[in-house]
């Protein structure tokens, strides 16, 4: 039977390409997104090129009813439950915490917080009734480490995702399935590259390894993570930032 990886905000960004490195590794791969229909269909078509199926589902990730029906239809679909899951989907709200809203925090803390806990319980009940000893990848961030100005809801939920990697870890190892976290830094992608005049630059220029981040570098971490090779790894954190959050911020003289 195939491994089948499942990937949450799957049509766009980072998701994308996770969903299309999974396929071509030998997955069949299973997404949810929440808008941008025409790219669920080209993705559809780029996974099928590989030789593997693909599968979207219009869910958000927030809504319990939403998150429950998704793996209920990746189910019939497949034919099996996940063997990994891969908790991608998120978003962020831009400004301080004296004008962040309560709905600008609700946004960002459901779909981040609450979508990876939804996504994970019914991924990880699915794996224990099929007894399948899974893998969890959780998509964190600088954020996990680090606080940003002006990113106030976005880093708290990085944070709580970073905890909850941490005792999903501890309480789904009895299963055998494990959950690590993989917290990107700068990484360029079409949502970044609109942040600033030069996002490359300014992100390489205080980047150890002298360059930003892509969508690519973020695949090889996932893969290790799903992998046999990381067979006993769980709870674990991978920092892929060429080393930006690894240096002291110290001054300049």
């Amino acid at each position: 039977m195939s491994r089948l990886a499942v990937v949450t905000g799957g049509n766009t960004g980072i998701g994308r390409h996770l969903v299309t490195a999974l396929a071509g590794a030998g997955y069949d791969v299973a997404f949810s997104w929440i808008d941008r229909p025409d790219m669920t269909e080209s993705l559809i078509a780029e996974v099928e090129a590989t030789g593997r199926r693909g599968f979207g589902h219009r869910c958000d990730v927030g809504q319990e009813g939403d998150v429950v029906a998704f793996y209920d239809a990746v189910q019939e679909w497949a034919g099996t439950a996940p063997h990994l899951l891969v908790n991608n989907a998120g978003v962020q709200t831009w400004g301080p915490l004296l004008e962040t809203t309560s709905d600008d925090w609700d946004l960002v803390l459901r779909t981040n917080v609450k979508g990876t806990f939804l996504n994970t319980r019914e991924a990880a009940k699915k794996m224990i009734e099929a007894g399948i000893a899974g893998a969890i990848v959780n998509i964190g961030s600088g954020c996990n480490k680090l606080a940003f100005a002006n990113l106030v809801a976005y880093t708290a939920s990085k944070g709580g995702i970073e905890q909850f990697t941490k005792v999903s870890a501890v309480e789904l190892g009895r299963y055998g399935i494990r959950v690590n976290c993989v917290a990107p830094g700068a990484i360029l992608n079409e949502r970044t590259a609109a942040e600033t005049g030069d996002y490359a630059g300014s992100w390489g220029a205080i980047t150890p390894l002298g360059r930003v981040g892509t969508v690519e570098d973020i695949a090889g971490p996932v893969l290790f993570f799903a992998s046999d090779a990381a067979g006993f790894v769980t709870g674990q954190t991978l920092w892929v930032d060429g080393g930006v959050f690894t240096q002291a911020n110290f001054p300049r003289y």
